[in-house]
């Protein structure tokens, strides 16, 4: 035989039990990763075919290297120490820190609609009613006076009966993922950048001091002109010319520093130091560019922290979609209240004091003139948006890939022709110099040959420049030795 107190909750505990049982429906489409295919190999290189007939790659020195902190691979203690100093001071890398941890909680944010939401408080109230102060029938005055001690707790809650709670929670999951990869993306690109200013500033020291040599020299040429030209064997346009070629030096050695003050700032800011209190000591560029073993195509889609944003975000509008079908189903939700109240405080926690309600309740919309349609083909639009980015983002990954090992490979055929037309150049001017000296041809044959040595020489360092800055292109292209496994996972991503 069931008490009374028994038979008042068996019916919401029926109900409860009922929709509890509900809960891990899902209406939504189930979310798969989309599938590329990605070329055998990188265009730009020449595959390497095994005794078998596979494709295979040898290990290079440089695998162990690339993983991590790269730049340690050129042997740079400077650059090293300003990796490091970005690494701790970067700003734009705080910036993307605090956006995965604001991504964080907005996923146990999520969370707590699993839950039951419970509110309570006192409250006390005290009223006097009108009328005379004597009793009936001429008996004793009643008091006017009355108290009211009340203790109430509401809760509420609402059954995750077709998954829309568990999608919404994915789906801030999700979006905190592709923060997580924002981060390692702007971490490499930070670091990238870095390496990148450092090197074109050390080539802006090697151009510095070849121009200073070629001002030294043009100084002795403008001497000897002015020492002919007052010995009547040359003429004052020689010495114009002279003078010419100097001025010119000197101005673009003017612009050479400007441009080298301003990569040293860049680096300053990068850091996270005003460009005021920074500098770095002059030093030329002698760097060896490393071997970056690129690896195979498919491997950049587990490489790239900015092709796993790109998934991760068609995972999380999935996840809405989800969401937005399961508002097509009614609502339920379970509501009580229950607390004590009594018109004395001495009385507040006896059992006649208690009060409660509880009961469900299921809400359905029957018209809302196509509006959750139109929200639905909304987020299956804007789905089928991410995953068009999602493709246009790993064929950039191959396109940089590519131009990264083009450049490699064709500058490290270009230095060596460079060099040779510098060796050509040297001789010219030296066949120059002693034909002028003994009077055999003018001067314009020298100034002639001597910009074309600067030229050459100019045009050497700054190849050399660009093999070093596309050499980190390459790593940065490759994903900096990130993995997806470093990516955290939904689970991860909701702890505190």
């Amino acid at each position: 035989m069931l008490s009374a107190s028994n038979r008042l909750f068996l019916t919401p505990a029926a109900i409860c039990g009922m929709l509890m049982s509900l809960t891990g429906c899902s209406v939504g489409p189930k979310y798969v990763s989309p599938a590329l295919t990605a070329p055998p190999v990188f265009k730009e290189v020449a595959p390497q075919i095994g005794p078998d007939g596979t494709l295979w790659k040898t290990a290079q020195p440089q695998d162990a290297a690339s993983r991590g902190k790269w730049w340690e691979m050129y042997n740079e203690p400077e650059l090293n120490g300003l990796e490091e100093r970005l690494n701790t001071s970067n700003q734009t890398i705080a910036q993307s820190y605090e956006n995965f941890m604001a991504a964080r909680a907005l996923v146990r944010q999520a969370r707590s609609n699993y839950f039951p939401t419970v509110t309570g408080g006192p409250s006390y109230t005290r009223a006097r009613s009108s009328g005379s102060m004597g009793g009936p029938s001429g008996g004793p005055a009643q008091n006017p006076n009355s108290n009211d001690f009340n203790l109430s707790f509401d809760v509420s809650w609402e059954p995750d009966v077709w998954g829309k709670v568990r999608s919404t929670v994915r789906q801030a999951a999700n979006q905190a993922q592709v923060s997580a990869a924002d981060l390692a993306n702007t971490r490499l690109s930070e670091q990238a950048s870095l390496a990148q200013y450092y090197f074109e500033l050390r080539g802006q020291d090697s151009l510095i001091a070849l121009y200073e040599r070629t001002v030294q020299a043009y100084t002795k040429s403008l001497e000897l002109t002015k020492l002919l030209d007052k010995t009547g064997i040359d003429t004052a346009q020689t010495v114009a010319q002279a003078n010419l070629n100097l001025q010119a030096a000197k101005s673009s050695l003017i612009n050479l520093r400007i441009a080298r003050a301003q990569y040293e700032h860049a680096i300053a800011l990068l850091i996270g130091e005003p460009a005021s209190t920074f500098s770095l000591p002059v030093h030329q560029l002698t760097t060896a560019a490393p071997l970056i073993p690129a690896g195979v195509p498919s491997e950049l889609l587990q490489r790239r922290p900015d092709i796993a944003a790109a998934e991760r975000t068609m995972a999380a509008a999935n996840a809405q979609i989800d969401v937005q079908v399961a508002a097509f189903y009614p609502s339920f939700s379970i509501s009580g209240q229950g607390g004590l109240q009594s018109s004395t405080i001495g009385n507040w926690f006896t059992w006649p004091s208690r009060f409660f309600s509880i009961g469900p309740s299921a809400t359905e919309t029957f018209f809302d003139a196509g509006a959750r349609h139109a929200t639905l083909a909304n987020y299956k639009a804007q789905y089928e948006a991410d995953a068009a980015s999602y493709r246009q983002t790993v064929l950039t990954a191959f396109q940089q890939t590519e131009d990264a090992l083009a450049s490699q490979h064709y500058l490290a055929e270009q230095l060596p022709q460079q060099q040779a037309a510098i060796d050509a150049a040297q001789k010219y001017l030296d066949l120059a110099n002693t034909r002028f000296r003994t009077g055999l041809d003018p001067y314009l044959d020298v100034y002639t040959a001597e910009t074309s040595l600067l030229t050459q020489q100019q045009a050497y360092v700054s190849l050399r420049v660009s093999q070093m800055t596309s050499n980190v292109q390459l790593i940065e292209a490759i994903g900096g030795g990130w993995d997806r496994a470093q990516l955290p996972s939904e689970k991860e991503v909701a702890r505190k």
